[in-house]
Order: structure tokens, then C-alpha cells, then sequence
């Protein structure tokens, strides 16, 4: 068995953290892998519109962004592995990152996996995945066209996700089960100012239905326990995120909500390793912060290696 391929650092992620992270290490000379299991560019790529990046004075699409991050590491020689982490162990100074197509040894790992959207837990969410639910408007709204379909949450992700996929549906309903919501005011306002964008208020969904696809909604008030139906052909949920950290569990410390728990360096409690953007605790979760943490993780791992 061959040995495992060795870097300076390697870096679990490619959304704006682990892109970040990779550009400030391979610049300062270090050898580094990427290794990111789906699209470059993470979550970010899934964002129809930024505008709240510095240096951009129109809204760029977050694929567009994540891509010109990726052209920008690889300037500085950033490898780069397409395939998933399965888990990593610590010997020494060394950490083994196990994938789906080998293993890769560092001395410095920066974990910046991101998450993945919560899901409802309701009957027909998992049956119908794909067939009518979706978890990315950005990525699915083109197949919704003319239909009428719902947008479930309250935060600045549900109202991102309402306020796309209205370029689309002939309907779009917010359904949210509390009587205020989560999102910036500039997100409300504009979601607020549609006529195509309807809010249905203290409401959650009980489950979703349909034959061979998305037909209906049963809903309940959680107030009144009143329930109704909302015929329609489309569900996007967008209730929030889950740390992709269940392969880290044992190795780093780890908050009640799945989160890395890191201090101002990007530190874990393990020598070595540290965590980035959206999977570290208390993360705001926005592309520009995600980017500085990225930084700070790559500079203090040189530190580290460099110490050793």
C-alpha cells in the first residue's frame, strides 16, 4: 500500500473559509491541499446574489465569487482533491485525513466544512426529496416555473430562497411559525414589497404530500391548532443549518448545536487543528467573516508548523 500523500496543511472544505484559508497558506509557501466533496464554493456557490461582499458595488452570483476564490488559490499552487472526508486521527505531531480515495498527512488541519441545511423531520420530506422539495432555489427554481410552491422559514436564508425562486413560481408562500421573523429588514422589505410573496404566519408544516411528486402541504397554527391544507407544487425548506462535524466527534471539541468550539486563533483543543466559517461556534455565517476566519486559521497554522 502506497504511503499516504504528505502537505504542510490540509484544509477539509471549499466554500469562502477553506478557499480563504487555502490561498493564505499556499502563499506563504506552504504545501497545500484542498479537499472538497461537492462544489467549489460551498453554500456561497447556492447564493443567487451578494451584495454584501466588500469590493463588489453590484451583487455578484456566489458561484461566480467561489470560482474566482478557487482561480486565485490555484495562482499559489494549491492542490485540490474532489472526494469527501471520512475521518482523521492524530499521531504525533501528524494528522491523517482519511477520504474516499486515500489518505493525506499534515501536520496542520483547517476544518472549514460548512454545513448542511435542517431538515423538517415531517412525513413525505424524505419521499419527496427532489420530486418537489428542494433545499436550494438557486439550484432547482428553473423547474418550478409558473407552478406555486412555499418557502418554509424565517430567516435570511428562507427570505434569500422566497425572493429567488419568485422569478420563477407564480406564487410564493412563506410559511413561518412565528408572527415575526429572523431576516434583515432589507430582506423583509424586499420580500414585504413583492405582490407575488404571501406570509402564512404561526404556522408549521405536519407534512408534505403528493403521488409522484409535491401536491399539497398539511399545515397547523401553533396557536390556535387550527389545520388546513395549501395545494401547491413546489416546497423549498430553509430552516436553518446543521455543522458538518459528525466525523470530528472525539477528535475536537464540540458545542450542544454540532459546532467546533475554537478560540480567536481558530484553536480547537487539539494541537493542530483548527476550524473556520460556518462549522466553528458562534459563526454569523456570512461569506465576508467565513473569509476572515479562513485567514486566521491559515496564519496561525504556519505558526504552528513552524514551531514544530
Amino acid at each position: 500500500m502506497p504511503a499516504p500523500s504528505r502537505f504542510d496543511v490540509i484544509i477539509v472544505g471549499g466554500g469562502p473559509a477553506g478557499l480563504t484559508a487555502a490561498l493564505y497558506s499556499a502563499r506563504a509557501k506552504m504545501k497545500t491541499l484542498l479537499i472538497e466533496g461537492s462544489a467549489i464554493g460551498g453554500r456561497m456557490a447556492e447564493a443567487w446574489e451578494i451584495e454584501n461582499y466588500p469590493g463588489f458595488t453590484e451583487a455578484v452570483h456566489g458561484y461566480d465569487l467561489g470560482q474566482k476564490m478557487f482561480e486565485q488559490a490555484n495562482k499559489f499552487g494549491v492542490e485540490h482533491a474532489q472526494t469527501s472526508v471520512i475521518g482523521i486521527k492524530i499521531d504525533g505531531t501528524d494528522k491523517t485525513v482519511t477520504t474516499g480515495i486515500g489518505d493525506y498527512v499534515a501536520p496542520a488541519v483547517i476544518i472549514a466544512g460548512g454545513s448542511e441545511r435542517r431538515k423538517l423531520g415531517v412525513p413525505g420530506e424524505k419521499e419527496l426529496t427532489g420530486r418537489g422539495v428542494s433545499f436550494c432555489a438557486t439550484c432547482d427554481g428553473p423547474f418550478f416555473r409558473n407552478k406555486v410552491v412555499a418557502v418554509i422559514g424565517g430567516g435570511n436564508g428562507a427570505l434569500n430562497e422566497a425572493t429567488h425562486i419568485v422569478h420563477f413560481a407564480s406564487k410564493v408562500y412563506v410559511i413561518h411559525r412565528r408572527d415575526t421573523m429572523r431576516a434583515t429588514k432589507v430582506l423583509q422589505d424586499k420580500a414585504f414589497a413583492d405582490p407575488k410573496i404571501s406570509f402564512i404566519w404561526d404556522t408549521e408544516v405536519t407534512a408534505i404530500e403528493g403521488t409522484d411528486s409535491v401536491e399539497r402541504l398539511k399545515l397547523k397554527n401553533v396557536k390556535t391548532g387550527t389545520e388546513s391544507v395549501l395545494e401547491l407544487q413546489g416546497v423549498f425548506i430553509a430552516v436553518g443549518l446543521v455543522p458538518n462535524t459528525d466525523y470530528l466527534k472525539g477528535l475536537v471539541d464540540i458545542d450542544p448545536y454540532g459546532a467546533v468550539i475554537t478560540n480567536d486563533k481558530m484553536e480547537t483543543n487539539a494541537p493542530g487543528i483548527y476550524a473556520a466559517g460556518d462549522v466553528r461556534a458562534n459563526s454569523i455565517r456570512q461569506v465576508v467573516t467565513a473569509a476572515g476566519d479562513g485567514a486566521t486559521a491559515a496564519v496561525y497554522a504556519q505558526k504552528y508548523i513552524s514551531e514544530k
